[in-house]
């Protein structure tokens, strides 16, 4: 897989840079703690790293350990049983979180709308297929 040129506007490069940086960090974190979704923060920094740097983008695609499910998503909009189980539970858990908060009852209904689509979606995503052997 070669590195595509960074497209797009020039000057926005160091803004996708930084983004991806930090979007990474985020999403590395939340690979390594249980219970952290940290998969869409990785689909998103190879997104800015596609804009900013081809090489920081084909590191996270080949990682062995972060880049499948980037490499999932980039292919088929799939997402794994595993990813999807601790994505959804996480949602359940902010908007809980939402509840023992004592979030007004104005906010807890788009709060809890969107969390809701948002569970929809990624229960909705096919899974990847089985690799075989």
């Amino acid at each position: 897989m070669s590195p595509a040129p960074p497209t797009g506007r020039h000057w926005l490069r160091p803004f996708f840079f930084l983004a991806g940086l930090l979007l990474a960090g985020v999403g590395i974190v939340g690979v390594i703690m249980p219970g952290w979704p940290g998969t869409i923060f990785l689909i998103l920094a190879a997104g800015c790293f596609a804009r900013s740097s081809p090489r920081l983008e084909t590191w996270l695609v080949r990682h062995p350990r972060f880049g499948p499910p980037v490499r999932a998503w980039r292919e088929s909009g799939s997402i794994s049983r595993r990813i999807k189980v601790v994505a959804i539970s996480s949602m359940g858990g902010s908007f809980l979180v939402s509840l023992l908060a004592r979030i007004p009852p104005l906010w807890l209904w788009p709060i809890g709308l969107s969390l809701l689509l948002s569970a929809v979606y990624v229960a909705s995503r096919p899974e990847p297929p089985k690799p075989m052997h």
